[in-house]
């Protein structure tokens, strides 16, 4: 027997245990020659479950359990990633507790205090996943870090180097001086800084009194400067080209050159050169041969490439002290306000530096070609489309990609030094040393490369090295590569999904997966952002604990329109607990009234017009619910489920159905019970992968199943054979005419206890016989008391039009006209009032300008509630009139 009430809590924890316990999540269960692959984006190892986590999640589980239960192979393939910056951070602060540094340990004993980390507290994202319901084949959990991926990272490295796809550069990077490491640009942070900009004057060498003007924010770079960039076409400096500038502190040469980066437009046109520690700066440096000059430590202290004054100071402290020396040396001419965005580096909370170094690259341009060419020819396609033009951009202006990290914690990059610095690049130690004894005739001492691999670089072989890749795993390959879909934040296309492509096309010679669904951000109520900061962060364990992982994910389903972002508000998850609340009580019903699941019943033998309705309304929910997944919609799936499950089977069919259940007919009443069981197991199959706990739980309590777990039950197959037309026109009627009647009766206040009577005129003779037929049901569900045909209305009734027939429901003896008609004037009244205060607000231009643009939509929003409410009334006023 089902419990009066759902509570989630236990059932959660029950059910997923036993999921588990019996392998339903395991690959390979299905014997069906079709797979369906979905690899999860691995999360940190650091992280923690955030509501992108629970969206992304959530909609993988949705195809993953409905693919489950239409028979296919299913491989919902999970893991963590090491999270290379992260990770080593979040070690070296429990070690800085302890007072301990990571050089004072050395290499390998950090490398063991990260391991013992990974080992006690990693993974407590996979853990949270499991709370939301995520049905991934744990058995199959696989982390970057693991042996057989890591050989999938040696391989690859190798053979692209000796493709010359890899290679070593000294190139600008982005640079933490917190970690004293390259990041990527996903872990630079854009903050918006009241600064300043300052102007300089560079004399020109030979010309006496003759001056270029720069500007910069960053004054303490200036040390490095090595050139002067003008337009060649601008008239006022084209003549200067090909001399020289003289550096006041440092005295070098600064080279004045041509090129179209400086904009005759922009302050003074003249634009200071400094390739070593600016991006733009070093793309005109290599096209002049500017020399690169290094003004940092790894630090950002100033280094000995700097006049003597200089060297040690902090960044910040040079700045001030170039500026006082170029303002006592005359050459400072000024400054000004500037407001400008400065990168930081997401994890050490300081401004990043473009800073020259060496770094091992990959040629990203070459692999991106035939990754270009899989979207342009439709093998890969994006959902929704409109993402396909951001890959582009990013691939199409790809430049090389940084994949050394200056950290300890990650894959070492695979390359020993000889003693005159010759690279050997092979997979193992034994094989380098082999290596350069070729090379040297002799054997010689290598030191291998300390720096570590990008993360992004072992997680772009995630679909294949998951599956075994390079080792002798052809079957699971072949079965399971290339991978279905990838659902993803649109903030990872190019640090992902472009090198997953990259990587797949390259090594697997297809694409990783068919389509890439990108899914919205998830914002607060009002559309923001949510940010800790900001103080609106909900947390989805926090939702679950107190509605249920099945109200959140089904909330998440139901807001989850392509290209749309989600405004999350706790009332709309309290709202779908409440439809778990109906699913649960309607349950409850048909166990009351013995409507049970049996084996021998057979939908196509329903005889009652009723039955046959909404064994058709079933049939056409399953095929709704297939087309709108089998094109990524979920929230149409969703509501297509909600519409069904709350609205016809609930609010319609049981109702229907009571006259039925309650009569003497006993072949109606056991073919009901029946159909009433019937339906309620397809509604559990049909609203498994969206609500898959409390479905789960009803189904255990059933009657005669075939299948024990519903996770692992058959997806419903019928058709439109069982959808007739007739019967749906009949029963679209019914409901029409009881809806209408209803409307009515609320609008003019009529008492829900007081019958009246009802004429119908005009119908057709098949209306005629269709009230008739259901008159029972008409009567009990809109409370009218008899029923005319073809007769005249008495004054006092109020009319309506039902399928080109008129409906009169004499009222006069039930409620007071006039007393209704002065209800309404004052109601009208009221409501005008507040549309005219709402109107006078959004129609004031100083509330427009000050107010959020948040309370500005709730004020439009409330406009048109009121107008809407305002035109029901005078509606209302309209048919009291006619009726008196």
């Amino acid at each position: 027997m089902l419990d009066k009430t759902y509570e989630p809590a236990t059932a959660e924890d029950k059910h997923y245990a036993k999921w588990e316990q019996t392998g339903s999540f395991k690959h390979g269960q299905n014997t069906s020659e079709d797979a369906f692959t979905i690899v999860i984006p691995p999360p940190n190892v650091t992280g923690s479950l955030h509501m992108g986590h629970a969206l992304n999640n959530t909609l993988q589980d949705v195809m993953i359990r409905h693919k489950r239960m239409q028979g296919l192979d299913v491989l919902w393939q999970p893991g963590t990633d090491h999270a290379g910056i992260a990770t080593q951070m979040v070690v070296e602060r429990k070690l800085g507790a302890e007072g301990i540094k990571r050089r004072d340990l050395g290499r390998e004993k950090f490398l063991e205090k990260v391991w013992e980390w990974k080992d006690e507290s990693g993974g407590t994202i996979i853990n949270q996943l499991r709370r939301l319901g995520a049905s991934c084949d744990w058995s199959r959990e696989r982390f970057t870090m693991d042996e057989g991926l890591s050989a999938a990272v040696l391989d690859v490295f190798v053979r692209l180097h000796k493709e010359g796809l890899i290679y070593k550069d000294k190139r600008l990077v982005n640079w933490d001086p917190a970690f004293e490491t390259a990041i990527s640009d996903l872990e630079v942070i854009q903050k918006e800084v009241q600064g300043n900009m300052w102007h300089f004057k560079y004399p020109v060498e030979g010309e006496d009194g003759v001056f270029l003007t720069v500007a910069t924010t960053r004054p303490e770079t200036m040390l490095g400067d090595s050139g002067v960039a003008v337009h060649p076409e601008d008239e006022r400096y084209k003549h200067l080209i090909g001399k020289n500038c003289i550096h006041p502190l440092t005295g070098f040469k600064l080279k004045i050159v041509g090129d179209d980066y400086a904009d005759p437009e922009q302050g003074t046109g003249a634009v200071k050169m400094t390739p070593a520690h600016d991006f733009n700066d070093f793309e005109v440096g290599r096209r002049h041969n500017l020399e690169m000059i290094n003004v940092m430590t790894p630090t950002a202290h100033m280094n000995d490439d700097v006049p003597e004054k200089y060297r040690g100071m902090d960044r910040f402290e040079c700045r001030d002290a170039v500026i006082a020396d170029m303002d006592e040396l005359g050459f400072y001419a000024g400054k000004e306000d500037h407001v400008h965005m400065v990168p930081y580096g997401d994890r050490g909370g300081v401004p990043i530096e473009p800073y020259l170094t060496d770094q091992w690259f990959v040629d990203a341009k070459t692999l991106a070609e035939p990754a270009i060419k899989s979207v342009e020819e439709g093998r890969t396609k994006f959902v929704p489309e409109n993402w396909t033009k951001t890959y582009y951009e990013w691939m199409r202006n790809i430049q090389p990609w940084c994949i050394s990290r200056q950290l300890w914690w990650g894959h070492q990059i695979p390359a020993w030094y000889g003693p005159d610095g010759e690279t050997f690049v092979e997979k193992t130690e034994a094989e380098a040393i082999a290596a350069a004894e070729k090379h040297y005739g002799k054997t010689v001492e290598l030191t291998r490369d300390e720096d570590v691999l990008d993360t992004w670089f072992s997680s772009a072989l995630w679909p294949f090295s998951t599956l075994g890749w390079p080792n002798d795993t052809p079957e699971l390959v072949a079965k399971h590569y290339p991978t279905d879909v990838l659902v993803t934040g649109f903030d990872i296309i190019f640090f992902w999904v472009a090198r997953m492509m990259m990587m797949g096309l390259k090594f697997m010679d297809t694409e990783p997966f068919h389509t890439v669904y990108v899914h919205a951000l998830v914002r607060d109520e009002h559309g923001q952002k949510m940010s800790k900061s900001k103080g609106n962060v909900i947390d989805p364990l926090e939702l679950v604990e107190q509605y249920g992982a099945d109200a959140l994910r089904f909330t998440l389903t139901s807001m989850a329109a392509p290209g749309r972002d989600i405004k999350l508000a706790t009332s709309r998850v309290e709202g779908y607990r409440n439809f778990t609340t109906k699913l649960w009580n309607a349950a409850r019903f048909c166990e009351m009234n013995e409507c049970v699941v049996t084996n021998d019943f057979d939908p196509k033998d329903a005889k009652a017009t009723v039955n046959r309705w909404i064994v058709g309304e079933v049939a056409k929910t399953r095929i709704e619910i297939d087309r709108a997944l089998s094109s990524y919609r979920f929230n149409d799936a969703a509501s297509v489920v909600y519409q069904f499950v709350w609205g016809t089977f609930c609010d319609w069919y049981l109702e229907l159905a009571k006259p039925l259940l309650n009569s003497d007919d006993e072949a109606a009443k056991a073919e009901t019970r029946k159909v009433a069981g019937w339906a309620l197991a397809q509604i559990l199959k049909l609203m498994h992968p969206f609500t898959p706990f409390v479905t789960e739980e009803i189904w255990e309590k059933l009657g005669d199943k075939p299948e024990e777990l519903l996770i692992t039950s058959e997806w419903p197959q019928y058709g439109e054979d069982l959808i007739n037309e007739d019967v749906v026109k009949e029963m679209e009627w019914v409901i029409g005419m009881i809806t209408g009647i209803r409307s009515v009766r609320s609008e003019m206040n009529v008492p829900p206890s007081a019958q009246v009577p009802m004429i119908l005129n005009g119908a057709s003779d098949q209306a005629k016989g269709w009230l008739e037929t259901h008159w029972v049901l008409l009567s009990r569900l809109a409370r009218v008391s008899e029923s005319s045909v073809d007769a005249e209305a008495p004054k006092g009734a109020l009319e309506m039009v039902h399928d080109g027939a008129t409906v009169a429901l004499p009222i006069a003896d039930v409620i007071d006209l006039g007393q209704e008609k002065t209800r309404l004037e004052k109601a009208i009244k009221k409501v005008e009032g507040e549309l005219k205060k709402i109107s006078g607000k959004l129609s004031n231009e100083k509330f427009l300008a000050n107010a959020p643009e948040a309370v500005v939509e709730e004020n439009k929003a409330r406009l048109a509630a009121e107008q809407d409410a305002c035109d029901k009334l005078k509606a209302s006023l309209e048919k009291i009139v006619a009726a008196m």
